[in-house]
This record gives C-alpha cells, structure tokens and sequence, in this order.
C-alpha cells in the first residue's frame, strides 16, 4: 500500500465509518422504533469529516517534521506547502527521500572536491618544496667548498659565485612568479588595457627571442605579413609576456634538430585566434589537462635542465582568464603542440 497523507486519511475514516455502521446495525437490530436515514447521514458527514481531519492533520505533522530535516540540510527554503497540495497522489516520504539523496550525492561531491583540492595542496607543497630544495643545496654545496678552501683558488672561486649567484636568482625568480599568480588569483593585479597590433608584437617577441632560437636549432615563423595590422585591445605588456612565455617553449621543448615554431592569427568574429605551435616530441593526451598546472613536467625530457621556474605556463592561463578569454592546448606526439588563445578586437 501506498502510505500517503491521502490513503492514510482514507483508511482511518473508512475504520472510523464502519464502528458507526457496526453501531446502526445494532441499534437497528435491539431498538425496533430506531430510525435508519438520520444514521446513515450520520455516517455520510462522520466520513467525509473524518478524512479531511485526519489527512489534514497528518499533512500537518509531516510538513512540520519535514521542515526541520529540510533545514537541518540546509534546504527548507524548496519544502513548501503548495508543493504537496499538487503532489497529494505522491508519496511524501519517497519525496523526502529522493531530497535527502541529493543532498547526500551534493555533499559527496563537495567532499570529492575537497579531497581532489587537498591532493593539489600536497603535490603542490611537494613541487615547491624540491623546485627550492635543488638551488638550495647547489649553493650549500658552492658556499662550503669555497669555505673549505675554495675561496683562495682562483680557479674556481669566481666560478662557483657565479653558479651561486644562478641558483638564488632561479629562486628569487620562483617567488616572482608564485608572487604573480597570487596576485591574479586575489585580483590584486590591474590589467591595464590598450588598443596594440598584435602582429607587430609577436614580431617583437620573435625578435628578441631569435637567438635563443637560432642556438636550439629553431625557426620562428610569423604567418601574416608584416605589413598587416591586426589589432587588439589587451594589456600588451602581458600579452608579451604570453607570447614569450609560449614561444620560449615552443623552443626549449620543439623539435632540437630542425625547430619550427609557427605563430598564426585567425578572425573570429569579436575576437582572433592567436596560435603558437611547434614541431617537437608532444604531449600525451593524460597529460594535456594538466600542462597549465603549477610545476607540472609532462616528463623527464621537459626536465628543470631547460631551464624556467615551471610555472609560465600557469601564468599564461592566469593572464588570458584575466582579460575574460580562453586558453587551450592541443598536441599529437611525435608531431608538435598547439597552444590557442582568444583577444577581444579593437573596436
């Protein structure tokens, strides 16, 4: 049986309605004068009274009961009484407990986040500490040999200051770089935006990264044509820190016999499509969700001998989701990766 308000109600007054016809027949049966009709209206008005009084009242408990479980997991504010008036035919408890269950399968993803955001904090902690732990002993062990002696050789006293020095400044450049993506996360860090060529700008940043590129064995090759004007409104400070960022490693991680990276442009309506892609080994497609992470290396090939804090391209993502675009990143291995990212046009 159904266990509604409504059958419940039925129930008890059909119970209620037969104890008043078991009295007619015995009245009827020991009281020869004893008069039928007024009995039978009797038992009419006792029906209908009984079923409204009682389905009312168990509507009533119910809804008080319930609305202390709706907030005691914070929804009293969806248990309302229309709601039941129209769902008389339903049961209230299946009701109550297709809620609770969505409320536990809610918090169950909320302790799923919480224990995929405490898994970050660990790895993450874990990454800063060795990405700090590897200078820190460099110089430990640069300081102690010049201690020990060292430092009255001149064949290595200058030497070792110097690789010193390229330890501090490797992390000095890691808290800049942590520093900054603090500061885009609590929107402590303006952009300040301007309308720019984006074409020239990557033909700046071609530039300036030409001989490092030269050295790797790579070709930096802008699609459009130098006399093209694409324009952008951005931060074009930060948007060169993007596109170096990017190219830079396209170059460190590209293919190290014969590199080309190629930087594109694409009209899309209210914004263009700014590509930065590569011929080198790829990523794995288990590691492309993750590339933007903090300190994530793909493998031991994109290792912390190329150089860089491992934390520009967490940066990159932080810069473009600032201006209210998009990054994304595509690869095949053996063949290259693609980085793609949206700029709003200048108007």
């Amino acid at each position: 049986m159904n266990y509604s308000p409504r059958n419940i109600a039925l129930l008890n007054a059909l119970i209620i309605t037969l104890i008043f016809g078991a009295m007619y027949v015995f009245f009827s049966v020991y009281f020869s004068h004893f008069i039928a009709w007024p009995m039978i209206v009797g038992a009419v008005v006792i029906f209908l009274l009984s079923y409204f009084l009682i389905h009312y009242s168990l509507q009533q408990f119910i809804y008080e009961r319930l609305k202390v479980i709706y907030k005691t997991i914070g929804k009293a504010g969806r248990l309302h009484k229309p709601r039941y008036k129209k769902s008389q035919n339903n049961d209230v408890l299946d009701l109550v407990n297709q809620m609770v269950l969505e409320w536990r399968d809610e918090q169950q993803k909320k302790i799923d986040e919480l224990q995929k955001m405490a898994d970050y904090r660990r790895e993450f902690l874990g990454n800063v500490s060795h990405e700090l732990k590897t200078p820190i002993f460099n110089i430990q062990g640069y300081i102690l040999s010049l201690l020990d002696g060292g430092l009255e050789d001149e064949s290595i006293n200058r030497k070792f200051l110097e690789k010193s020095e390229k330890g501090v400044n490797r992390m000095i450049a890691i808290v800049e770089d942590l520093e900054e993506i603090s500061r885009f996360e609590s929107g402590e860090l303006k952009l300040h935006e301007e309308v720019f060529d984006i074409n020239k700008l990557c033909r700046e940043t071609a530039e300036f990264l030409e001989v490092k590129a030269e050295q790797n064995n790579s070709r930096i090759i802008i699609k459009e044509a130098p006399t093209k004007i694409v324009k952008v409104k951005a931060d074009r400070k930060r948007i060169k820190q993007v596109l170096i960022n990017l190219v830079d490693n396209a170059i460190k991680y590209g293919n190290q016999e014969e590199g080309r990276i190629v930087v594109s442009f694409y009209d899309f309506h209210d914004n263009y499509l700014i590509e930065v892609s590569d011929n080198g080994i790829g990523i794995p497609d288990s590691s492309l969700s993750r590339v933007f992470e903090r300190f994530f290396r793909t493998d031991k090939s994109r290792s912390r001998d190329k150089g860089g804090t491992g934390l520009g391209l967490a940066i990159v993502k932080h810069i473009i989701e600032a201006h209210r675009q998009s990054i994304s990143v595509r690869s095949q291995l053996g063949k290259g990766t693609t980085f793609s990212f949206t700029l709003r046009k200048a108007k």
